[in-house]
């Protein structure tokens, strides 16, 4: 199929010239404000404090990266300046608070904030953290379901990139101060959600993925044996689900465990990451010193992009390529209504 001008636009923008996403979050909340509390107390975690630090993972990751994630509460109205127009942004449509109804949780977004509004700001994408669980009541995944469809129609009509991040969570579990891995979670829930959200009523253009099998029991993938191939297995599965790119997140974990996530994915079939703490985590080891901080960025988390970089450009999947972006007898990542009669038919 061919995809509309402005996505098409958008897609190209948030990846490199080679078709991978390189992108890095810096969107997350309560993960930087709780480890500004645990350094400097309660009171010190200001808007200015959080800011400062999005400030610093931009400085010295934007370069390496294709496109970045910011939030619009604190990264995008601090740091705006430090926006390298030649890259690729995403801002994040939802708040990490949430609704509590009838045991599971409901997406909440910005108040006022839509994907135009998004687009409105400058920004090539749109970005949906979705606390979603296949076996959650039923009352609950209708209003998520309906929730996601309204932001694909916005996304449609404001002819921007829709990515849906959706996460596995701890049913019963009202705390949501830092994301953390749900401890239940097992494969046919995250191999579920793709199912359901891979419809195209829904309107998504990149899935932001994170791994059916738990961080802390992903083996090795350099070695060979039965759970090397059952956990490959278990990735395929999720490619062979999606025609559209996906991408992985980090969760949370640490560089060395991200790195195997990874090469899994990349050789399922993954077009890149959308990762945060795994690459800039270390950093906060220097804080609150903020010249000791942005130099450990440098010397640790510039480093471990460049490699999963190359583990990319040897292992993924160009996005154009994806079925989705592939038309028969027409170039990979082909326009929708292209040629003479175009300027008719798009509005």
């Amino acid at each position: 199929m061919a995809i509309s001008a402005g996505k098409l636009r958008g897609l190209r923008r948030l990846s490199d010239a080679a078709g991978f996403f390189r992108m890095v979050a810096v969107d997350q909340r309560p993960p930087i404000r709780n480890r500004i509390r645990e350094t400097r107390g309660e009171a010190a975690v200001t808007w200015e404090n959080v800011g400062e630090v999005k400030a610093a993972l931009l400085r010295a990751l934007q370069p390496h990266a294709s496109a970045m994630l910011l939030d619009p509460g604190y990264a995008l109205p601090y740091a705006h300046r430090l926006l390298d127009p030649a890259k690729g942004l995403l801002l994040t449509l939802e708040t990490f608070e949430f609704e509590m109804l009838e045991g599971g949780r409901l997406t909440r977004t910005y108040p006022g904030w839509s994907p135009a509004t998004i687009r409105r700001a400058g920004a090539d994408g749109v970005k949906l953290m979705l606390f979603y669980r296949p076996d959650a009541p039923t009352a609950v995944n209708d209003r998520q379901h309906a929730f996601v469809r309204e932001v694909g129609a916005g996304c449609r009509a404001a002819d921007i990139p829709f990515l849906l991040e959706p996460l596995v969570y701890p049913l019963g579990e009202e705390d949501a101060s830092a994301y953390a891995e749900s401890a239940d979670k097992r494969p046919e829930l995250v191999i579920e959600t793709v199912r359901e959200f891979r419809k195209p009523e829904y309107g998504v253009d990149i899935f932001k993925l994170e791994t059916p099998v738990p961080n802390a029991t992903i083996p090795a993938p350099e070695g060979e044996g039965s759970d090397v191939a059952d956990t490959q297995a278990q990735f395929a599965r999720l490619n062979d689900l999606l025609d559209r790119p996906w991408v992985m997140l980090s969760a949370g974990a640490g560089m060395e465990p991200f790195r195997r996530i990874l090469t899994y994915a990349f050789r399922a079939g993954a077009s890149g990451y959308l990762a945060g703490r795994a690459i800039w985590a270390d950093g906060f080891r220097a804080y609150p010193d903020m010249a000791a901080f942005e130099s450990r960025l440098r010397t640790g988390g510039v480093p471990y992009m460049a490699a999963i970089n190359a583990l990319l450009t040897e292992h993924g999947t160009p996005w154009t390529t994806r079925p989705f972006a592939r038309e028969e007898g027409a170039a990979d990542g082909a326009m929708e209504h292209e040629g003479e009669g175009w300027v008719t038919t798009y509005p």
